[in-house]
């Protein structure tokens, strides 16, 4: 089935081949990048190797950080292709140094671009697509979204949030007919993965975390081991899929890494299991047995809450 799809950070990298995946399976495509030289060369030629593409592609300028762009980039496909399916950002920034010497402009940047620019895109694309009951949001995001690397602290501090971000809105929207999917990759081999990390910036102290990480990353080809080409495939497979998770990790580098990570989170709160039982209030009730329990349990759906709407924080 014929389908619009919106693609931010579509100028290059991972972007630039979803949108050439999305054009070359009969998708229409509004392509849009803060990049107008690498909107230019956009063309559905030159992204589908000459093949017969049978997609409309449309480009537009957008600035994920400015909210007023990003809603008129949407009223474009709206106004263009009479509505939308699946909406994906692919845009993103990396800083990177320590926490305590990284510039204030850098954790903003990081933060306005990762962040809120998804959260503006999202909800820009809501009213679009809460009246049609249907369509997927898919946000390019990290396996860095699980992990905390030192060096990657504003980064990754937005691919937590955004992870959370995502598996909020899934749940808010899986009674709507809507998905929502924030994908988790290891490194891919794009250029802008293969950008030279900065060596220098920190103080002395932080050479054992910070500088062994950027020396490490900057010579070693083991951290760049996807391919755009693949992952934009298995895009197109997830978007056409009835039942699509919350999240998914894309790489063999992310799928090494995930159970580990939740692993070692697992067995930090066993050890210091008694004293986090320790601060609840005397003569309680087995909080499994409460109804917030029954409400909060991320391995079911959420079944109503019935006392006085109260949502527990």
């Amino acid at each position: 089935m014929r389908k619009t799809w919106f693609i931010a950070g579509a100028a290059g990298g991972l972007g630039r081949h979803l949108v050439g995946t999305a054009l070359a399976a009969g998708h229409d495509v509004l392509a849009a990048d803060i990049d107008a030289d690498g909107l230019a060369a956009l063309t559905p030629a030159a992204l589908t190797g000459g093949s017969a593409a049978t997609g409309r592609l449309v480009t537009t300028a957008l600035d994920l950080t400015d909210r007023r762009t990003v809603d008129r980039a949407v009223r474009e496909a709206v106004t263009v292709f009479g509505g939308l399916d699946v909406v994906i950002n692919s845009a993103g920034y990396r800083g990177v140094g320590s926490v305590e010497d990284m510039p204030e402009e850098e954790w903003r940047r990081t933060i306005d671009t990762n962040l809120y620019g998804t959260i503006h895109l999202v909800r820009a694309a809501l009213p679009v697509l809460r009246p049609r009951r249907s369509g997927h949001l898919v946000q390019i995001s990290t396996i860095g979204g699980r992990r905390a690397q030192p060096g990657l602290a504003a980064y990754q501090t937005a691919a937590w949030a955004v992870g959370g971000f995502f598996e909020i809105l899934a749940r808010e929207l899986a009674p709507l007919g809507i998905h929502a999917t924030v994908l988790e990759p290891g490194g891919i081999r794009t250029a802008w993965a293969e950008r030279a990390l900065p060596t220098e910036g920190w103080q002395a102290e932080y050479e054992p975390t910070v500088g062994r990480f950027a020396r490490t990353y900057r010579r070693n080809p083991d951290v760049r081991r996807g391919d755009p080409a693949k992952i934009a495939e298995a895009v197109l497979r997830l978007t056409a899929a009835p039942d699509p998770p919350a999240r998914l990790l894309l790489g063999s580098d992310a799928v090494w890494l995930a159970p580990r990570i939740a692993a070692a989170r697992a067995a930090e709160d066993a050890t210091w299991h008694d004293l986090s039982l320790s601060t609840d209030h005397d003569g309680l009730p087995d909080f499994a047995d409460t109804e917030v329990a029954r409400m909060v349990r991320p391995d079911q759906p959420q079944p109503p809450y019935t006392h006085n709407d109260r949502t527990p924080s």
